[in-house]
């Protein structure tokens, strides 16, 4: 190929090249114009995970309640929220990481682990709410699982600023039993 001459794929690059510097600067001249108001601007509520409702130790049907009665342990891993902003709602992505270790008690077959998610507003009043299962064959032989649960919310609103304050509340649902267990062990 000869001085002065390129292919065409590497003219195409270098037009680019040389009309990035030109695009960023138009851009910025009319980014500066204020040609009209900001975008709206809103937080994707985060998930919090309820006090007490990380874990959960349950035991096998019966009256014993040491360690070797123990069916399975489960935990609340991790928790995220992504959301997508529509005129009218804003739709919510909660996803929830839940491990469980089998006990000394544990019988084989599907072992159901609780948990709920809650959509909170400003005030603190309960809007939206469900209870759920994330469910795992456990045995002595496959002691261990880890689920992610992913599920779908949808808020609604009329101004964004109705947005604001709103909270997602999710966490295991142990029994009042459970509860009691797990705060004793914590020393509480």
């Amino acid at each position: 190929m000869s001085p002065g001459k390129s292919s065409p794929g590497k003219s195409v690059l270098r037009k680019l090249i040389i009309g990035a510097p030109a695009a960023a600067l138009l851009a910025l001249a009319l980014g500066s114009c204020g040609g009209g108001p900001p975008p709206p601007s809103f937080v994707c509520p985060p998930p919090l995970t309820v006090q007490d409702a990380s874990r959960i130790t349950h035991f096998r049907d019966g009256p014993g309640r040491d360690p070797r009665d123990i069916a399975y342990e489960a935990a609340l891993v991790s928790s995220g929220s992504s959301c997508q902003l529509g005129s009218r709602a804003l739709d919510v992505t909660v996803v929830m990481v839940v491990a469980v270790s089998a006990g000394p008690s544990v019988t084989p077959g599907q072992t159901r682990v609780p948990y709920f998610v809650r959509v909170l507003d400003g005030s603190g009043a309960v809007v939206q709410g469900q209870d759920f299962t994330a469910d795992f064959k456990l045995s002595s032989a496959s002691p261990r699982g880890e689920s992610r649960e992913e599920l779908a919310l949808t808020i609604p609103f009329g101004e964004l600023k109705d947005l604001t304050g709103y909270r997602i509340a999710v966490g295991l649902k142990p029994s009042p039993e459970e509860l009691n267990y797990n705060r004793r062990a914590a020393g509480r």
